[in-house]
């Protein structure tokens, strides 16, 4: 095989999320349909027009030495915690070099955020106008850059092939998948370390999405309240963590004798170029996005059985990635297991695709697809087969999932992996 078209396999797997403070955890959450949204207790989520969120179920701090916490957005916390888990699970003992079955030459980072550090913005400007200059943290900037989290990644892991930070909205962990991907497949890296992270949950952020009426205001049912492909759905709910996957060449990964969950089949790309915040209605952006997976790879359609669909609980964009998927695909639609996990994890933005994609591999490498909940009413132009209820067996064989991934701009990412 060509060095420029490798056979990309993913190895390792680490979240933080609202279900769970790692893998194990946040798999049994989703598989039992459990919510991990609940209400805003903080004294500033008082006076908010929405008042729920799913926040993260583990506080980095108990993990993570408090002299390296105090250096770092919570964006970058999260990432860190779910890159060493994956690290570790993928075999590896030390950062690249100290452990010699990964030259640090050969390793990269890519962690997205779709707003970086915001947090930590948002808090020093309040130090500023409250306590004054000489009160700003000297940690600020490099706390607040957007690459913040891939770059702390990077230092701590070794990766000296290239550390990137995509970000395009909600698309972002989906687009850093699939960099990482193409890094390994053109031969820049053996091994890159990849996913997305976020953390938003902050008066500003949420008050602006909620003025927008992007977010659900169901505050007296939050659990509840994140209802993907319901007639009664009302926006999406806001989460926070982190996903984070290791990818490897095929020939390294069996080199070194590791694990290999699944393949990584490659990514398709698209932009709407229609409207900021409102995906195309018709869908024909994410089709493109779809159509160019198609045309990059050899999937073969009748093999994919399983969608874990971006579905934020939103009035379009749930009803648009149906028809991108029926336009594309047709019929063969019919035998996709979808699942909207948003609707326990609530939307993580930047750090969706990174979760989305640990649970899509686990429902290849279990052959079982999770449910989507609080789907009382479903939306009748929703026809798809949408998993509800309790978790669905998947076929024998051959198995194919998508993740897909969009994000205001127009961004339309879709992941392919498979079964090995």
């Amino acid at each position: 095989m060509s060095p420029t078209n490798r056979t990309v396999v993913v190895t390792g797997i680490g979240a933080t999320t609202p279900l769970g403070g790692d893998v194990a955890s946040f798999w049994e959450a989703l598989l039992a349909g459990k919510s991990g949204v609940g209400p805003l207790t903080q004294e500033w989520a008082e006076q908010l027009p929405v008042r729920i969120a799913a926040q993260i179920a583990v506080e980095p701090g108990e993990i993570i030495p408090r002299p390296q916490a105090r250096k770092l957005d919570r964006s970058a916390q999260f990432a860190l915690i779910a890159a060493q888990e994956a690290w570790k699970d993928a075999g590896f003992t030390a950062r690249a070099g100290e452990d010699s079955s990964v030259n640090p030459d050969r390793l990269g980072a890519v962690i997205a955020s779709g707003i970086g550090g915001v947090t930590t913005l948002l808090d020093q400007y309040d130090v500023l106008k409250e306590k004054g200059v000489r009160r700003v943290s000297p940690h600020t900037v490099p706390m607040l850059m957007p690459n913040s989290p891939a770059a702390n990644v990077g230092i701590e892991l070794g990766a000296r092939a290239g550390v990137h930070t995509p970000v395009s909205a909600c698309a972002s962990g989906a687009e850093a998948i699939g960099y990482a991907i193409e890094m390994i497949r053109t031969g820049r890296a053996d091994v890159v370390v990849a996913g997305g992270t976020e953390a938003a949950v902050h008066p500003l952020p949420i008050a602006a999405f909620g003025n927008m009426m992007a977010m659900s205001k169901n505050n007296d049912d939050p659990e509840g309240a994140s209802r993907p492909y319901d007639a009664g759905r009302d926006g999406f709910v806001l989460g926070e963590g982190a996903g984070v996957i290791v990818l490897e060449s095929e020939e390294h990964a069996k080199a070194r004798g590791a694990r290999i969950y699944v393949e990584a089949v490659g990514q398709g790309i698209s932009a709407d170029a229609h409207h900021i915040t409102q995906p195309e209605p018709s869908g024909n952006g994410i089709a493109h996005a779809l159509q160019n997976l198609l045309d990059g790879t050899d999937l073969n359609p009748a093999e994919i059985a399983h969608v874990n669909a971006h579905a934020t609980s939103t009035p379009q964009g749930d009803v648009a990635e149906i028809k991108a998927l029926r336009k594309v695909f047709g019929d063969d639609v019919d035998h996709m297991a979808i699942s909207a996990t948003k609707s326990m994890t609530g939307h993580l933005l930047g750090g969706a695709g990174g979760i989305e994609s640990v649970a899509s591999i686990l429902a290849l490498v279990n052959r079982v697809a999770p449910p989507t909940i609080n789907l009382t009413s479903l939306d009748p132009e929703v026809n798809a087969d949408i998993v509800t209820g309790a978790p669905r067996p998947l076929p024998e064989g051959p198995l194919t999932a998508l993740n897909d991934s969009f994000g205001f701009g127009g961004h339309n990412v879709v992941l392919a992996f498979r079964t090995v």
